[in-house]
């Protein structure tokens, strides 16, 4: 994020809000010269219409610069949050899926929301406030040397001390002010986990272990967050104490200098008013040096989160490291033994790992094609996915199956392009998935992930999410496909029922049903389930069963499958195991020859099996 192009972008606001300050801070600079006038004129009995009159119209035009210089430093500094939020939501959506899981989301919702307020006003206010004072010391300091230097270099030996210690508490007001924001994001994270899983921690009676972890981390940001109140309280008292001395030096020795007729009272009495006058811009001053040192340490925290890596349309080579570029050696490729509709790149008797893609005498390029993909978790010591390859035809079901961590979930992934491969390619009806820019890929996948996450809304809204512009019509065929057209019917408010956080107020199986719809609405040309049955019951499983059936008669369903209900009914299955396609067939062929796909269903699926017999 470009701060400094966020800035200029609203300049002309600035600049016409700090203009109207330096035209207060004139307006300020020309009393005290007028009412020593207005002194003058009572001391020589001339008429004191014209000084009040003008004293008055100072007054009046440095009220109206000071409420037009607020208005337009507030404006624009509201338009510089409103862009950074809106840059920091954008590069948060757009961003990669790995980096993005390396972020503590509660600390992203502090640095999103707090963080951007306190650079507001660094980048606005305080600047201008900077400015605005500086200036004003520097006009104060001026004319107080053009009535008396002396009395000048007593005020500035006193205030000269004041400020030495105040920009020393200015800089440790910003040192403080990093503590506090970090203590601040850790206590947002800490919180954020427990609401997450707040069913989690009253089953586990945990409240009160929570609770006390909780409050420390509260505590550690009320710690911090003192300190940095102490620190920019005794800004103040700083310049205060260096004033009071210097008006009781300047008023002991004026007055005795005006005693012998150094000094006229006209002038003693207008520099005892600058005097008052630069107080005010300079406490202004540090304490806005003590804001934007504390902006300052939020704009940091607001940079190194804009610079989250972003999701791009070019090619694959997202810089995440080439650790397995080189790969394995490949076993021999042998096609001729795949079975009808898979092509993959070897199949040895015992369903070996394969490497290369091959594809025979299909009459139209494969709906989803995989070629020798190697991909890895960042920091992982081998491959989550290593030398797959396979081709799938346009049509049909196939159901992805192996044991937990065989990287199932990361081959869903990298065809949506979630994750990039660190070699090989990813073909989408032909074209490689590197080519296509996301949005059409992502149009052209429906996804249904295990835990069916739905968001606050209305049950249409969640619906219509992937497909906002979907008529009646349409919505009532991909309800009745998920098997939710009884459940809709019975809410309150039909499609139009609220739900809560996490799509609260529907079971589990009714949010994955709804999940499903949502996915079958957009008319995907490969559809996705990641154990879409998971949370269903026997009557919803058997007619999604039958929705998938169907469904696989338009487009290519890949499902990963724990039932053995779903492997049955699978046109093919893919057998992985650490990273590796394994072996793949049908469920007859698949019992009789691959020792893996045996024991899953022997014990994974066995009570299924069991009610299928």
């Amino acid at each position: 994020m470009n701060i400094g192009a966020l800035v200029r972008r609203h300049r002309l606001l600035l600049g016409a809000g700090i203009l109207l300050g330096l035209g207060g801070t004139a307006a300020t600079l020309l009393q005290p010269l007028l009412i020593g006038d207005l002194i003058e004129a009572v001391a020589l009995d001339r008429s004191m219409t014209w000084p009040i009159l003008l004293i008055a119209g100072l007054f009046l035009l440095d009220a109206v610069f000071a409420a037009a210089h607020f208005y337009l430093i507030g404006r624009a500094g509201e338009n510089i949050v409103l862009d950074m939020r809106t840059t920091l939501t954008g590069r948060l959506l757009h961003s990669r899926i790995r980096a993005f899981n390396q972020l503590e989301h509660g600390d992203v919702f502090t640095r999103t929301v707090a963080d951007t307020s306190l650079a507001r006003v660094a980048l606005s206010s305080s600047v201008s406030q900077l400015i605005t004072s500086a200036l004003s010391t520097i006009g104060c300091v001026a004319v107080m040397a053009w009535i008396d230097w002396r009395l000048l270099l007593v005020t500035a030996g006193c205030l000269g001390a004041a400020s030495a210690v105040a920009l020393g508490l200015a800089r440790a007001v910003r040192t403080a002010a990093v503590v506090n924001r970090t203590d601040t994001s850790a206590f947002g994270s800490g919180l954020l986990r427990v609401l997450g899983a707040l069913t989690t921690v009253k089953a586990s009676r945990a409240e009160r272990r929570e609770a006390r972890h909780i409050g420390e981390l509260a505590d550690a940001a009320r710690v911090s967050g003192i300190r940095v109140t102490r620190l920019s309280a005794l800004l103040m008292p700083a310049m205060n104490v260096g004033t009071q001395v210097s008006l009781a030096v300047v008023i002991a020795w004026g007055m005795a200098r005006t005693a012998t007729g150094a000094l006229p009272i006209e002038d003693l009495t207008a520099f005892i008013m600058y005097l008052f006058y630069l107080v005010s811009p300079l406490v202004m001053l540090f304490l806005s040096l003590g804001e934007l040192q504390q902006g300052r340490a939020a704009i940091d925290r607001v940079k190194e989160l804009a610079e989250v890596e972003t999701e791009t349309d070019g090619a694959y080579g997202d810089g995440y490291g080439d650790a397995y570029a080189d790969g394995p050696t490949a076993p021999p490729r042998d096609a001729a033994t795949a079975p009808a509709g898979v092509t993959t790149g070897a199949g040895t008797a015992a369903g070996a790992a394969t490497s290369g893609a091959v594809t025979a005498g299909a009459p139209e390029p494969p709906a989803v094609e995989f070629a020798d993909v190697v991909f890895a978790h960042a920091g992982a010591e081998a491959p989550t996915l290593d030398g797959i390859s396979f081709a799938l035809p346009r049509t049909g079901v196939t159901a992805v199956v192996g044991p937990s961590g065989a990287g199932k979930t990361t081959l869903f992934q990298l065809i949506e392009r979630f994750h990039t491969p660190d070699r090989g390619s990813i073909r989408l009806a032909g074209t490689d998935t590197a080519a296509l820019p996301l949005d059409e890929l992502r149009s052209r996948i429906g996804l249904v992930e295990q835990e069916a996450p739905l968001m606050r809304g209305t049950v249409r809204e969640n619906l219509t999410y992937a497909q906002p512009d979907a008529g009646d019509a349409e919505i009532a065929e991909a309800v009745s496909a998920a098997h939710l057209t009884e459940v809709i019917a019975a809410l309150p408010a039909g499609l139009d029922t609220r739900l809560g956080e996490a799509g609260t107020g529907l079971s589990g199986g009714q949010r994955q049903r709804l999940a499903i719809a949502r996915a079958l609405l957009t008319r995907p040309d490969v559809l996705l389930l990641d154990e879409a049955t998971s949370h269903l019951d026997s009557d919803s499983e058997e007619a999604l069963r039958r929705a998938i059936a169907d469904i696989g008669t338009r487009c290519q369903v890949l499902t990963i499958a724990h039932r053995l209900t779903t492997t049955i009914d699978a046109d093919r299955i893919l057998v992985i195991e650490d990273g590796r396609l394994r072996a793949h067939g049908s469920h007859a062929d698949l019992m009789d020859r691959d020792a893996t796909y045996r024991r899953l269903a022997g014990r994974q699926l066995a009570p299924a099996a069991g009610a299928a017999s």
